[in-house]
């Protein structure tokens, strides 16, 4: 089977989502594809057909389906009137200090998030309830009303919520639960010193691990090397101060401990796409529009 990597531009830079309504009224559907953001279908009439690799999600009026970070996966229906809409998001940056801890949750490492379909299937509620927020988030974006950031923000954290507080089967809370408390420390560590330089050797001592143990173990409770962890948590620090500061370029590298601007401009550009400055310029364009 052929696949594509799909692309998704969002259409306000201060929200890593994209959300839409499709609409069809005979057969079709979209072809094998995958992306990194993590995706929502919620159908509102007719019936649609969500295919994974290894199973398939029939599915009517009032449904919801989660596909995980890069799942392969592609829609048909069979002619009728359909109507759905798919929501796209990149769960990471939804996660802020206080909420990084359930970060762990998504990470994907054992278990992919489709597999969490079992809660809208089995739990009416909690399908009314993400479906509602679905439809909320849809509403907000096409509004536009002033602070829907704000709405959009809580509405994705709720449905969040909803799979952890609705997994009696404990896939996600369980998994490697006491691992993630051990992480706890270091994760603090990484959120106060986060304008220093931080190093894994600091990590490993934290943690009481050996080097080798402690990437391993990293990346398998968090789904992300600590590395890539650490320039993630400096990059959303250095969006929140080129936003909130009047501050140069440099003056943000360096304050981040990230003072090599070709390091920094390469880690900036590898999380948002374009370089610092262009962030600056888009988010300020964006709000005086």
């Amino acid at each position: 089977m052929q696949a594509m990597k799909e692309t998704i531009e969002y259409e306000n830079p201060l929200l890593s989502l994209k959300i839409w309504q499709v609409t069809r009224d005979r057969h079709g559907g979209v072809g094998w594809h995958y992306h990194p953001e993590c995706e929502l279908l919620l159908v509102q009439e007719g019936s649609l057909n969500v295919d994974l690799s290894d199973e398939t999600y029939e599915m009517f009026a009032g449904d919801v389906v989660i596909l995980g970070n890069s799942q392969l996966h592609r829609d048909h229906s069979g002619g009728g009137f359909l109507s759905y809409i798919v929501l796209q998001f990149d769960l990471n940056t939804y996660f802020d200090q206080s909420t990084i801890p359930y970060l762990q949750y998504f990470n994907e490492t054992k278990v992919p998030l489709s597999a969490m379909n079992y809660i809208f299937r089995d739990n009416p509620e909690a399908r009314r309830e993400a479906a509602e927020c679905i439809r909320q988030i849809h509403k907000e974006a096409l509004n536009k009303d002033s602070g829907y950031e704000l709405a959009v923000n809580m509405l994705i954290k709720k449905l969040l919520l909803i799979l952890i507080r609705n997994d009696s089967r404990g896939l996600l809370a369980d998994q490697d639960r006491v691992e993630r408390i051990r992480l706890k420390p270091v994760l603090d560590f990484v959120e106060a010193g986060i304008n220093d330089r931080i190093t894994v050797e600091d990590a490993c001592r934290l943690a009481n691990m050996s080097y080798y143990y402690f990437v391993k173990f990293f990346k398998k409770i968090m789904g992300l090397s600590f590395t890539e962890y650490v320039n993630f948590r400096k990059i959303k620090r250095a969006e929140q101060l080129l936003l909130t500061r009047d501050m140069s370029v440099s003056e943000v590298g360096e304050t981040i401990g990230m003072a090599n601007m070709a390091h920094f401009y390469k880690m900036f550009k590898r999380y948002n796409g374009c370089s610092p400055k262009e962030f600056q310029r888009k988010m300020l364009a964006w709000g005086r529009g």
